[in-house]
């Protein structure tokens, strides 16, 4: 079982209920790779619904605001005029649509909501990372799942209470992002908790795919619940991840303590051995585990420039979670405008590329152990993959799917890679001297950063677009440079190393 004597009361008393109910009335038996299976599912599902929520709003934009992209622009920054359009004064474009989002200026007003809900999901990583290695994970990630399926409801609420006014909105969505930052930090913190560094880049690429299934189910139950109203388009989703966070508090096992496993006992499973460098290793030389300083973490190497590349890859990759269905609905696609809930079911085909990319690039670092040549080289692709899909992509439904995918594959593959194996590497530092208790800070402060320029791509399409579309895929082409850019150093490194192996190895052999 998951239970030994030698963790006593405390492991009974950290067991989730429902595991604990399974072992006592049932007489199941859990072993360490049932509890590694059950981690993997629920963290997946948990991520997956976090996700799921926070797409409905791109499918919901085109309905909130019909118009058409090319309708005024206004000029950045406009903190007056944009104040002016939120009162009860606002000036309706057409009868379609809700107010105030159907108004000149409504297509700003969604990239403002856009901007406090990414604002404050970034701020809150940071915390959040804080609180995650000093408290219970399973804990913290039921409140902020919980508190997520609240203010997601809240939002559709709007819709039966005939609400029009936009801070009750721009309320809700703060709040919303405040507890959806609650779930990177603590999911990969409890992954890496029962995983070691064998495979980590395929095992978490795979295992990545959370985020893309999040989104196309996101995209597809939102899109199908626009028939019977938006607010539904929102209220279904925060039930569904309230479901499963009730789930995770019932059964997640955060930690091998926390079900009574001897991380030592873990060691000597079959196939399982000390060079494999898990994160459950207990080394000799390792310190007292004690909770890692923001500062501190952010000097661990490579911590800052990979923060800072994610900055620019999310911004990339947020702009078209946030803005491709309205892109779409907006785009004659041979000749042709879609409907909103066709374009929201199309657009899930950048995530489909993006789950072969996060396994693709995952695979790929393993097999070079190259984590900074393989995100750059991915970035540095993306650059011709936007410009395909802006160029070519309405020329017909079967392109703008085949660049659609093409795209997806480049922009998520190195944002999946640096938010799994690359936080996981880092938090687990050879200067952190085998102390654990820095990876969900590590992860936040990455993902935190990263989520920094998720904030602003989405603002700036929201302004850029009433310009041109042209303008937004330029910003997104320099955005992809500068990500690659970013690693130059890294991999340079990498590069170095790599032709010392092999000049090391020359050597051994012409020894021999």
């Amino acid at each position: 079982m998951c239970q030994s004597s030698e963790f006593g009361a405390h492991a009974i008393y950290r067991k989730p209920l429902g595991l604990w109910f399974l072992v006592s009335i049932w007489n199941a038996t859990f072993n360490f790779r049932t509890c590694q299976t059950l981690v993997l599912v629920l963290t997946f599902f948990s991520y997956a619904s976090y996700h799921a929520t926070r797409k409905t709003t791109s499918i919901v934009k085109s309905v909130l605001d019909p118009k058409k992209a090319e309708s005024g622009f206004i000029q950045w920054p406009i903190p007056n005029s944009i104040y002016l359009f939120y009162s009860q004064h606002w000036k309706p474009l057409q009868t379609s649509g809700w107010a105030p989002f159907n108004s000149p200026s409504g297509t700003e007003m969604l990239g403002v909501i856009d901007v406090a809900f990414l604002s404050v999901y970034s701020l809150g990583m940071f915390f959040a990372g804080h609180l995650g290695d000093r408290l219970n994970l399973r804990l913290l990630l039921t409140i902020g799942m919980v508190g997520t399926g609240f203010f997601t409801a809240l939002f559709g609420v709007g819709y039966w209470l005939n609400v029009h006014s936009f801070y009750y909105y721009l309320l809700v969505q703060i709040f919303a992002g405040l507890f959806q930052s609650t779930g990177w930090p603590s999911v990969v913190a409890v992954v890496v908790n029962w995983f070691g560094k064998r495979k980590r880049g395929l095992i978490m690429g795979i295992w990545n795919a959370h985020t893309s299934v999040g989104n196309i189910s996101g995209s597809l139950i939102a899109s199908a619940l626009l028939t019977y109203g938006w607010g539904w388009s929102f209220a279904v989703p925060g039930l569904l991840i309230s479901a499963v966070g009730l789930t995770v508090f019932l059964f997640l096992p955060e930690s091998p303590e926390a079900v009574g496993i001897d991380k030592n006992d873990a060691l000597l499973m079959p196939g399982r051995t000390r060079n494999d460098e898990p994160l459950l290793e207990g080394k000799e030389e390792k310190i007292k585990d004690q909770a890692v300083g923001f500062i501190e973490a952010w000097g661990i190497p490579g911590v800052a420039p990979f923060a800072f590349c994610l900055f620019f890859s999310k911004l990339v990759a947020y702009t078209f979670l946030y803005w491709l269905p309205f892109y779409i609905s907006h785009t004659a696609i041979g000749g042709e405008y879609l409907s909103n809930s066709k374009a929201g079911a199309l657009s899930t085909f950048f995530d489909v590329g993006g789950v072969f990319g996060g396994i693709l690039a995952g695979h790929i670092s393993d097999h070079l152990d190259a984590r900074a040549i393989t995100a750059a080289s991915f970035m540095y692709c993306a650059i011709p993959a936007l410009f395909l899909y802006r160029a070519y992509g309405s020329i017909s439904l079967f392109w703008n799917v085949a660049f659609m995918i093409i795209a997806g594959l480049f922009v998520n593959g190195p944002y999946a890679l640096i938010t799994t194996a690359v936080s996981a590497d880092l938090g687990t530092h050879a200067s952190l001297k085998g102390n654990s208790r820095a990876l969900a800070t590590v992860t936040a402060i990455i993902d935190g950063t990263g989520s920094a320029g998720a904030a602003i791509g989405p603002l700036l399409t929201g302004y850029l677009s009433t310009q041109s579309w042209s303008t937004v895929f330029a910003m997104l082409t320099a955005a992809a440079l500068m990500a690659g850019l970013l690693l130059t150093k890294l991999v340079a490194t990498e590069v170095k190393v790599k032709l010392r192996v092999r000049r090391s190895a020359r050597s051994e052999e012409s020894i021999i």
